[in-house]
């Protein structure tokens, strides 16, 4: 027989979040390597909040909720602030027990500008190289370097002259505008929107857009993110990047850096020899890179593992919704590249570990 559809607005459990989550779910083991990264900032939190007055949001907790925004593609912090009131799942991994009541979404935010301010997001992921490296999953001699558009919060309409004051629009939402014979340039228009934008393509033939570059810094044995930058988008800021990056590589030994053909600068070249790198960098036609280099069997290795830098961009574009940011400016967008960089090596570092056992 048919059961009753009885229903019931009120209900009492005595099964608590932890005992609801399967002991082989997949957030397990990024909940526990969080965890260990957050224990060795909580110094740095201590730092960052006063000793008395109102209690705030537990950095630990806001963390661990942006984590879950990168990790099940979260369009806003609004909606994240839907989903930890209902979602189980949620409210484990952040450290919420079953009646405690959820952020107002303008609380969450504010406490996320002073983490900005703090740093968090470089430190927290700092911490998770280091576990990779203490597991002996990073190789110390052989990295790539790439970049990516990171298309910005703002559009095209916004773009407008530095030099004049803009005419009251017909429609504030949606104004109309003719670009029709007007020469636009970074040197001579900016976006109201977000003015740290740049105007940039990323190559000939490809349309123009109001964006970020965002960098990283790869390791060869298992494609982990080893560092990271956001810069304004500029013709120059992809070697200037790398560079930058490769002067944090620990050590004093000779390491190898692969890149794609954007890098085939005979002055980037020059300076990666004097920092006692390799560059294992994709050959133009009038290549700066000579027989010396491209005859071993490494340059070859490099180029072929190279290409997985892909597999970390196409994850952050996708899954951490980072195609078209929702933040502006260079340090709220580099804040939120970082953690879903340090994300990402969470869940790699997880299936990796995985294989291994």
């Amino acid at each position: 027989m048919g059961g009753t559809n009885r229903e019931q607005s009120g209900m009492f459990s005595y099964i608590s979040a932890e005992r609801r989550v399967p002991k082989d779910h997949p957030l397990r083991p990024v909940r526990a390597m969080a965890d260990a990264a957050l224990r060795e900032l909580s110094r740095r939190f201590d730092a960052l909040y006063a000793q008395s007055g109102r209690p705030s949001i537990a950095p630990e907790k806001l963390l661990r909720a942006l984590l879950l925004q990168v990790l099940y593609t979260v369009r806003s912090e609004r909606q994240l602030m839907e989903q930890l009131d209902y979602n189980l799942l949620f409210r484990w991994f952040v450290g919420l027990s079953m009646d405690d009541p959820i952020w107002d979404v303008t609380v969450f935010t504010k406490n996320r500008e002073r983490l900005l301010a703090g740093e968090v997001a470089q430190a927290f992921f700092h911490q998770v190289v280091a576990q990779a490296r203490a597991q002996g999953l990073l190789s110390a001699e052989h990295f790539t370097v790439d970049g990516t558009l990171i298309e910005a919060w703002a559009g095209h309409k916004s773009f407008t002259r530095k030099d004049t004051q803009p005419s009251p629009p017909d429609d504030p939402g949606n104004p109309s505008i003719d670009f029709h014979g007007e020469r636009r340039s970074n040197a001579t228009h900016q976006s109201t929107t977000d003015p740290q934008a740049r105007l940039y393509k990323k190559a000939s033939g490809r349309e123009a857009k109001l964006c970020y570059l965002g960098h990283l810094l790869m390791e060869n044995r298992n494609g982990l993110v080893v560092n990271t930058r956001l810069t304004q988008a500029t013709g120059r800021a992809e070697r200037e990047a790398a560079l930058a990056m490769v002067g944090d590589i620990p050590g004093y030994g000779r390491v190898t850096l692969g890149a794609d053909k954007g890098y085939d600068a005979r002055a980037f070249v020059h300076h990666l020899r004097d920092h006692h790198v390799t560059p294992h960098i994709a050959q133009k036609p009038a290549s700066a890179i000579d027989q010396r280099t491209s005859r071993h069997l490494g340059y070859a290795l490099s180029q072929w593992r190279r290409k997985r830098v892909e597999e970390a961009f196409g994850w952050l574009k996708t899954v951490a919704v980072l195609r078209k940011t929702r933040h502006r400016g260079v340090a709220r967008v580099g804040w939120m590249f970082t953690l879903a960089a340090a994300a990402y090596n969470l869940v790699r570092i997880r299936n990796l570990t995985a294989i291994a056992t």
